[in-house]
């Protein structure tokens, strides 16, 4: 027995509507439009969160030779001037961009 999709499409049907009766499918088929709104819903907002951070990932043309190039390119990215900032207030200006706690008066 050889069965294609649009056949597989009218034997769910048809157990659906044995299983469910005519009175429930209605609102069985409502419950799986809102279940694939929401999926489709979910899918865009993560696709669009995701293309934001590819926008802002930063443009590095060669390998930074030490720490302190690191750091000003990323703080850079944020578009903030890094002019008199020592290396310390780049990680804190890091670390309170990317939601970190700089606070380290928690460790015990």
């Amino acid at each position: 027995m050889d069965i294609l999709g649009n056949e597989w499409i009218i034997i769910i049907f048809v157990a659906l509507v044995l299983i469910l009766g005519t009175n429930q499918l209605p609102s069985a088929a409502r419950k799986l439009g809102k279940i694939a709104y929401e999926f489709n819903r979910a899918r865009t907002e993560v696709q669009s969160q995701m293309k934001n951070i590819s926008e802002t990932t930063p443009n590095i043309s060669a390998p930074v030779e030490n720490e302190r190039q690191k750091l000003e390119t990323m703080v850079k990215t944020f578009g903030i001037n890094v002019e008199g900032k020592s290396d310390d207030d780049l990680r804190k200006i890091i670390a309170k961009r990317m939601g970190q706690n700089t606070d380290n008066s928690n460790k015990a």
